[in-house]
């Protein structure tokens, strides 16, 4: 039997969509594997970004590092003095502090605009979310690279030697980055939508500071340092700063700063899946 032309050609696929119950997980989960794939874009951007905010500058990222160092130099002296501590013991611990501190309160500060600030790009191109929230992230990076060898130098000098036990701060940076990626993808979108947030952040960022051992180590809390670990910050920083200065946390301390991953990713990639739609009448 022989067949007409238009009978060879088979029927396209039917398309169903059901507007009750839209593919929101799976949308929201190849916008991630998309932009994942398409790492190459967020660290040319992110590095664009580095550029042009160094742009005209002899030294370029290398004047934080310097006044990063002269900073640590003067607190270490100072605190060192107040708390009645040893320089020796006190400034290395000060140091792996402020700059895990420098990372996060950056990080959270520019997440909160971090879809703002690439409105046109947004409402432009097709690119998935998720390579904003990339950009921010390695962004950081990148700037807190420019600090990382004054730990070596500290420690170099005052003769700081963590051993082999310094490998236990890979997964505990593995765990604030993951952190960080959420917060930046959490933030993004709710400060996209309400404006008010941004400065309810900052102000909370400030208040983290003075409440979580960063210029002020634990041991000053006596009998109630165990309350600390009730501190995310302090969780997510202890796992990274405990293994470089030769003291690796206990397992509440791992306990809790995987549960706050768990609970922090959980969060964003929900409201992630929720308002994703939403996000290119939000910025």
């Amino acid at each position: 039997m022989l067949l007409s032309p238009l009978d060879a050609v088979a029927p396209p696929p039917a398309v169903i969509s059901d507007s009750a119950a839209p593919r929101r997980v799976g949308r929201a989960l190849d916008d991630l594997a998309l932009g994942f794939r398409r790492w190459r874009l967020p660290v040319a951007l992110a590095q664009l970004d580095i550029r042009n905010r160094y742009r005209g500058s002899v030294l370029g990222p290398m004047w934080l590092t310097l006044s990063t160092a002269v900073t640590f130099i003067a607190l270490g002296f100072l605190y060192a003095t107040l708390f009645k501590m040893d320089l020796h013991d006190y400034l290395p611990f000060l140091v792996v502090s402020l700059i895990l501190w420098n990372v996060f309160a950056q990080l959270i500060t520019e997440a909160c605009a971090s879809l703002t600030v690439a409105e046109g790009i947004i409402r432009q191109l097709p690119l998935p979310f998720t390579v904003h929230a990339l950009r921010c992230l390695m962004r950081n990076a990148v700037i807190a690279a420019h600090n990382l060898p004054l730990i070596l130098v500290v420690f170099v000098i005052f003769g700081v030697n963590p051993g082999w036990g310094a490998l236990l701060a890979i997964p505990g940076m593995l765990l604030f980055v993951l952190n960080g990626f959420a917060a930046v993808m959490f933030l993004g979108m709710l400060c996209a939508r309400f404006r008010d947030i941004g400065p309810i952040v900052g102000t909370v960022t400030q208040l983290a500071f003075f409440i979580s051992p960063v210029i002020w180590k634990p041991e000053l809390l006596l009998e109630r340092q165990v309350w600390l670990v009730l501190n995310p910050v302090y969780d997510l920083m202890e796992v990274v700063r405990g293994p470089l200065l030769g003291q690796p946390p206990g397992l509440l301390i791992w306990a809790a700063a995987v549960g706050i991953t768990v609970v922090a990713c959980g969060l964003s990639f929900a409201f992630f899946v929720r308002f994703r739609g939403r996000i290119a009448f939000w910025v």
